[in-house]
């Protein structure tokens, strides 16, 4: 993989390879926000009525060939938003490009699948990145550095929530969105969609991990044919113990990051803290931010972000689709699964 740049980092053109995610919109008003263009430079969708509404929308054109979308030089950068079970065949099509790519999280639902992609995306030097947030945020990037600190003593568990009320919302009613409740394109329900951003941010904090045990229910009814709840035991290689917690089913409550050490802890409890006992909470130190999703993409492309640093988020996109591979075949098994 490498990060070099090229004569449109000052204007970077940016193409959509689907809209089917439903945070695509957000991603196309970030494209207008941070390109001096003010818009996708092209949006391709399997769904030619989706991506000419989004085209229309975002005043830009919709192109229906994807090899020409594909065949224009002058993009600098690609955003992939379809299906979950659609990323690899897009993503056979694009990395070979060699140019940066943002898939949206996950990278896939089966491990194979994230294994073809990775190895693809270095084998023709592609910068890739998902739609993840949570280890680049200057709170966890302060976790982050305390863990690099040893500040916590020895890690014994690492717990991460994270959820909201999608089901009961009745969030993927709309058309647009109704394949996130069809397993063939979602591969699976809450824990699937929210779980990933838990178990990516476990992996950077965490490391890389040995077995899993999970459980998965349909507490709302709302929608029958997914899990719209999960719990995953991550036993980690450093010999910690880790839980993700997500789904669509939540009213309230606390999220967010879990970490408990020998001396200390940091937990989430009206902004981040650290303590122990004996010790008095205080907030935790913020890191310095690092650029996330639509922004992230955009400084790969300047060449702005090293390469190890992609490396290793890249390795923890691969780490959190073999996590949840196994988690849903722990689930159906009802045994511990190796990762």
């Amino acid at each position: 993989m490498r990060t070099t740049k090229n004569h449109h980092t000052t204007m970077p053109k940016i193409a959509f390879v689907s809209v089917a995610h439903i945070h695509s919109r957000g991603f196309c008003e970030d494209v207008a926000k941070l390109t001096p263009q003010k818009a996708p430079a092209v949006i391709w969708d399997e769904n030619p009525e989706r991506g000419a509404k989004y085209a229309a929308d975002f005043n830009c054109p919709f192109e229906p060939d994807l090899d020409k979308v594909l065949a224009d030089t002058s993009i600098d950068g690609f955003i992939i938003c379809a299906e979950n079970t659609r990323h690899l065949p897009l993503l056979r099509k694009v990395l070979p490009l060699g140019k940066p790519t943002f898939c949206e999280k996950p990278l896939a639902t089966r491990a194979e699948d994230a294994e073809e992609a990775v190895a693809l995306a270095r084998k023709h030097g592609a910068p890739l990145m998902c739609g993840y947030g949570q280890p680049f945020t200057a709170g966890n990037r302060g976790i982050l550095k305390l863990l690099s600190e040893n500040a916590l003593g020895k890690v014994t568990h690492l717990n991460f929530s994270n959820a909201h009320n999608a089901a009961y919302g009745r969030w993927f009613d709309n058309p647009d969105l109704q394949w996130f409740t069809q397993p063939e394109l979602s591969g699976g329900g809450g824990l699937c969609d929210l779980g990933t951003h838990a178990v990516h941010f476990l992996c950077h904090a965490g490391g890389p991990a040995t077995e899993v045990w999970a459980t998965i229910a349909n507490l709302s009814g709302a929608y029958p044919d997914v899990d719209d709840y999960g719990v995953i035991i991550i036993r980690f290689a450093s010999g910690a113990i880790g839980r993700a917690e997500a789904g669509w089913v939540s009213t309230g409550g606390h999220g967010g990051p879990e970490i408990i050490g020998s001396e200390k802890a940091v937990w989430n409890s009206n902004g981040l803290k650290i303590g122990g006992p004996g010790i008095p909470a205080e907030n935790v130190a913020p890191a310095d931010e690092k650029p996330t999703r639509v922004a992230r993409l955009i400084a790969i492309i300047r060449g702005e972000l090293a390469k190890e640093e992609l490396d290793f988020d890249l390795d923890c996109c691969l780490e959190a689709v073999k996590i949840m591979d196994a988690a849903y075949k722990s689930a159906k098994s009802g045994t511990w699964t190796k990762v």
